[in-house]
């Protein structure tokens, strides 16, 4: 806990020498972190910045927003375009490049008119950068990585989340649903549409840690991967998610048995 208070307080010390801030905000574990040591140190001097496109299911929206106000904190909803974007839409091993860069340049933008000091998200110390796309548009908008700087870890992140009482403690990783899409096949709103109904289909029979891969064909297949701690249960009901999954709009449905890995999750 000393290590921890430690790098809580190096975090509160970068934060503050950047205010005002703005701080890239989705809702999972580590910019909800962020976020809320942010206000926490600099007040109304830090604002939340949510990229809302079809890739970020409504439920998540509507989550984050929730959370952003319990802490009272102010958030501004940009409605990014990445979608428009054919080297994003292509769906290339570096695809979240493109993402991030694209919220990096509204929200450059967007600091810029407001005379924000500086701008910030939630990589931590156990990101590898040469693994992440998202680390080079970080670097190419002078992004800040609080969290990384501070020397905060993933278990870190959420031992600090617990002790703030963040609802977001033990929230499973939660990538956008572009991620469910092979490399190589388009992301469209209408791929897009079907992972989302998919998933909501599989979170309201009460799975918790899991995935749906899409995969093409007409109609298109899907693959269901359920959290190690919930892979029994899904193959004990695997006539049940498949309706489900079909239900959404899926043709085959293949329950992986081996599941999700626990490494990811």
């Amino acid at each position: 806990m000393t290590d921890l208070s430690t790098k809580r307080a190096e975090l509160e010390r970068i934060l503050y020498a950047h205010a005002p801030l703005m701080v890239a905000y989705s809702g999972g574990v580590d910019s909800t972190c962020l976020l809320a040591v942010a206000h926490a140190v600099l007040g109304d001097r830090v604002v939340g910045v949510i990229a809302d496109s079809p890739s970020l299911p409504r439920a998540t929206l509507a989550d984050a927003l929730g959370v952003a106000k319990d802490l009272g904190v102010a958030i501004e909803v940009v409605q990014t375009t990445e979608m428009d974007d054919p080297d994003y839409a292509a769906n290339p091993l570096n695809r979240c490049y493109f993402c991030k860069a694209e919220l990096f340049r509204s929200m450059d933008a967007l600091a810029s008119k407001r005379e924000f000091a500086a701008i910030a998200y939630g990589e931590n110390a156990d990101d590898p950068a040469h693994l992440r796309p998202g680390s080079q548009a970080a670097a190419e908008f002078s992004v800040l990585a609080p969290l990384k700087q501070a020397g905060l870890t993933k278990s870190d992140v959420r031992a600090l989340s617990k002790a703030l009482n963040l609802p977001t403690a033990d929230a499973p990783a939660q990538p956008c649903l572009s991620s469910r899409i092979p490399h190589g096949t388009p992301v469209t709103r209408e791929t897009l549409g079907f992972v989302e109904r998919g998933e909501a289909a599989i979170k309201a029979l009460g799975f918790r840690v899991f995935r749906v891969r899409f995969s093409a064909g007409i109609p298109p297949g899907a693959r269901m991967l359920a959290g190690q701690d919930e892979l029994d249960r899904a193959l004990s009901r695997a006539a049940e998610i498949r309706a489900a999954l079909q239900g959404a709009g899926f043709g085959e449905v293949i329950v992986d048995p081996d599941g999700y890995p626990a490494s990811a999750q």
